[in-house]
């Protein structure tokens, strides 16, 4: 809202300068956009200053509004439209009544419970060089005389008006109704528009002439020939505006106001101010009274305020006079009571719903920087933290150490989208019953949609190395999880002249995953996995496995899965906007799992073993196709039973040609040996391997080599 301070002083006699009353208001809400200083350039002093208006206060789009919020905040009274003869802002003394000129007839009343109009004798010409002058300073274009005054009205006191050349009014009628199936109007834009029977249109005897809060049509529309016009001044529901505005996909500075709820009792004031200026201005005279339509009255709002709330909530005690003084200065009506106030809102106050909507006006003018910074009284011990926001930071700290980045998406994607991450067994999606547009029809199943969209938007920009994570909520009918989920791409190492850059590959996400994991103190193990959206033979399932040195929590059993890993298919990739030909490795983890599975560790230190550790490499051929977690469990599983105590084992070596039968491997592992109370002896050593040996020949049909 752009607020002219000429304009503003015909309301409340302010002395302060443009800057003082922008910091003035600043501090009682209203946000400072931008000032314009000595806009007629002749040292006046003239301004103007433009408000961001919250949504909750559409009185403040006008003039008037912000008149009394500065003549509350400056404790000055304010000058409200007028009949007397010597009022800055006149209004003009016509009856209501029924008018010879006009019939006007209300087909839903729940749509526009009151409209007025009335008949005025014009002449078209231009608009004198001030209201000119003051409608280019608040950012409307001057047209002609009649269409300015509306445009006027609408800026002073806040009530949107149109104006019909009355001679193309069919039947001389206005009939206030519903759109009909398939009917059309062009509007003054020069739009032709279809409009939808739940939509409220302001039609004549044959056709619709006006969309109802947002638009008027052209073929009504006043001309330079006009020489009788029809004002209309009406009140239209918020909900029927707002949703006829997003449909046609029209927003003017009508919709602006009915959408967020105009005064329902200012209708025949808008006319009065328009014919006084009418007559101001000498380019025509009424003819007959208002016609005032009105299905039911606008009943104010009674609300009381307490004065014990009010110390309580803003943390002082505000002196009864002032508040007296704030609300009255606001417009309401105040009546003192043994514990506060009884107090009747104006209709223009659409916000003034509760007894804490008072308590903030009082706060604001009573002035916040009053308030002095007190701590509550404590009745009880503060509750502990939530478990899940350090377990949060510290998977937030594992993951941008090993190089990630993080990222934030929607909760809210395209329905296509989850459809491409359906698993082997399905996670019904949870569509959005009124979604903002269809990119945002479904609430996620999964991290991977938007993360993998956050790599494509990066690529799109021209960044090849891409490490994003991210840890969020996924939704599902029975409930909602949280999970954190990886997705890489390019490089799998930062560049560096030492030594040639190589690309990422399927260990790289799955020791990002394994690093995690084992800082939450959950022991895990990879399992072959199929699923649509990743690539056959680089994709697995991440499942708990109990530790042998630790007691397992209350968790899920050994063998859950609690994630997956592998290389997105190319198909999904491409289908995402992502360059098929490059890799792209993703991971996601149930945190809530990962949680419960997490094993009691002891925090007992131990000494450093005394005694040497043996190490015998192995060698042996085994199938292609037999993965290594299985052998590794093999030789773990024999481990406990030797003689010698198996502490590590780490496969070193892998060789597939010469002297290796096809569809065969040979595998060589190092098996790490250490008592902590006595030397290994070799028989000790060359028993245990024997064992170890035997029991992969036993299990896998293993060969030494």
């Amino acid at each position: 809202m752009r607020l002219v301070t000429s304009w503003l002083r015909e309301f409340v006699d302010v002395k302060a300068s443009a800057d003082d009353i922008a910091a003035t208001l600043g501090l009682r809400g209203f946000e400072v956009a931008s000032i314009e200083p000595d806009i007629n350039h002749n040292g006046d002093g003239d301004a103007v200053i433009d408000f961001e208006i919250t949504a909750n206060r559409p009185d403040c789009l006008s003039v008037l509004g912000l008149a009394r919020e500065v003549a509350t905040a400056y404790d000055l009274p304010i000058m409200l439209p007028s009949a007397d003869a010597g009022a800055k802002s006149r209004l003009a003394t016509l009856p209501a009544g029924t008018s010879e000129w006009l019939k006007v007839t209300l087909e839903d009343e729940d749509l526009c419970p009151r409209y007025a109009a009335a008949i005025a004798e014009v002449t078209i010409g231009s608009s004198p060089a001030w209201m000119a002058a003051r409608l280019q300073a608040a950012g409307v274009r001057p047209i002609s005389t009649l269409v300015d005054i509306t445009n006027y009205v609408n800026l002073e006191i806040g009530q949107p008006m149109h104006a019909f050349d009355l001679a193309k009014l069919a039947g001389a009628e206005i009939r206030v109704r519903r759109a009909k199936p398939g009917e059309t109007i062009t509007t003054l834009d020069g739009v032709h528009r279809k409009l939808e029977p739940d939509m409220l249109v302001i039609a004549d005897r044959d056709r619709a002439q006006a969309i109802a809060g947002v638009m008027g049509g052209a073929a009504s529309e006043v001309s330079a020939e006009t020489t009788l016009v029809a004002f209309e001044s009406a009140y239209f529901t918020p909900a029927s505006v707002r949703r006829t505005s997003k449909r046609l996909g029209l927003k003017t500075e009508a919709s602006s106001r009915f959408e967020r709820g105009a005064d329902p009792g200012a209708q025949a004031l808008a006319i009065q101010r328009a014919v006084a200026l009418m007559e101001q201005i000498t380019t025509g005279r009424p003819l007959g009274p208002i016609v005032d339509c009105a299905a039911r009255q606008a009943e104010p709002k009674r609300v009381h305020l307490r004065r014990a709330r009010l110390a309580l909530l803003l943390g002082v005690a505000v002196p009864d006079a002032d508040v007296e003084r704030i609300l009255r200065s606001l417009g309401l009506e105040v009546t003192r009571t043994a514990d506060g106030w009884d107090a009747i809102a104006p209709t223009f106050r659409v916000d003034l719903l509760r007894e804490v909507d008072l308590i903030e006006e009082a706060g604001r003018h009573y002035g916040f920087d009053k308030l002095t910074a007190t701590f509550p009284v404590m009745t009880q011990p503060a509750p502990a933290p939530d478990a899940r926001i350090p377990r949060d930071q510290t998977v937030r700290r594992v993951l941008t150490a090993a190089g990630l980045s993080e990222a934030v998406t929607f909760g809210f994607i395209e329905a296509k989208a989850s459809e491409l991450f359906v698993a082997t067994t399905p996670v019904p999606a949870i569509a959005v019953a009124n979604p903002l547009s269809g990119k945002f029809d479904t609430l996620r199943p999964s991290l991977l949609p938007g993360l993998v969209d956050a790599v494509a938007h990066n690529r799109r920009h021209g960044r090849r190395d891409v490490r994003l994570f991210e840890i969020g909520a996924r939704f599902a009918p029975d409930g909602e999880t949280r999970g954190v989920a990886i997705a890489w791409t390019g490089g799998g190492s930062a560049e560096h002249w030492s030594a040639a850059t190589r690309e990422v590959d399927f260990f790289d996400a799955k020791g990002v995953a394994e690093q995690l994991c084992g800082v939450l103190d959950v022991p895990v193990r990879f399992k072959p996995l199929r699923e649509p959206f990743l690539v056959a033979g680089l994709a697995a399932s991440i499942v708990a496995a109990q530790a042998t040195s630790r007691t397992v929590a209350d968790g899920p059993e050994p063998g859950a899965v609690i994630g997956l890993v592998g290389q997105l298919a190319p198909a999904v990739a491409d289908a995402r906007g992502l360059p098929r030909q490059d890799p792209v490795f993703v991971a996601e983890l149930n945190l809530d799992r990962l949680e419960r599975a997490r094993v009691a560790a002891s925090d007992a230190t131990r000494p450093l073993p005394r005694h040497p550790f043996v190490i015998r490499d192995l060698s042996i051929v085994v199938p292609d196709a037999l993965p290594a977690e299985i052998i590794r469990g093999t030789i773990h599983a024999a481990g406990r039973e030797t003689a010698a105590p198996l502490t590590a084992t780490s496969f070193f070596d892998r060789y597939q040609g010469k002297g290796v039968p096809p569809g065969a491997v040979s595998l060589s592992v190092r098996l790490t040996f250490q008592a902590l109370d006595r030397t290994l002896t070799d028989a000790e050593i060359q028993q245990s391997v024997d064992t170890i040996l035997a029991a992969l020949v036993r299990e896998h049909g293993a060969q030494q080599r």
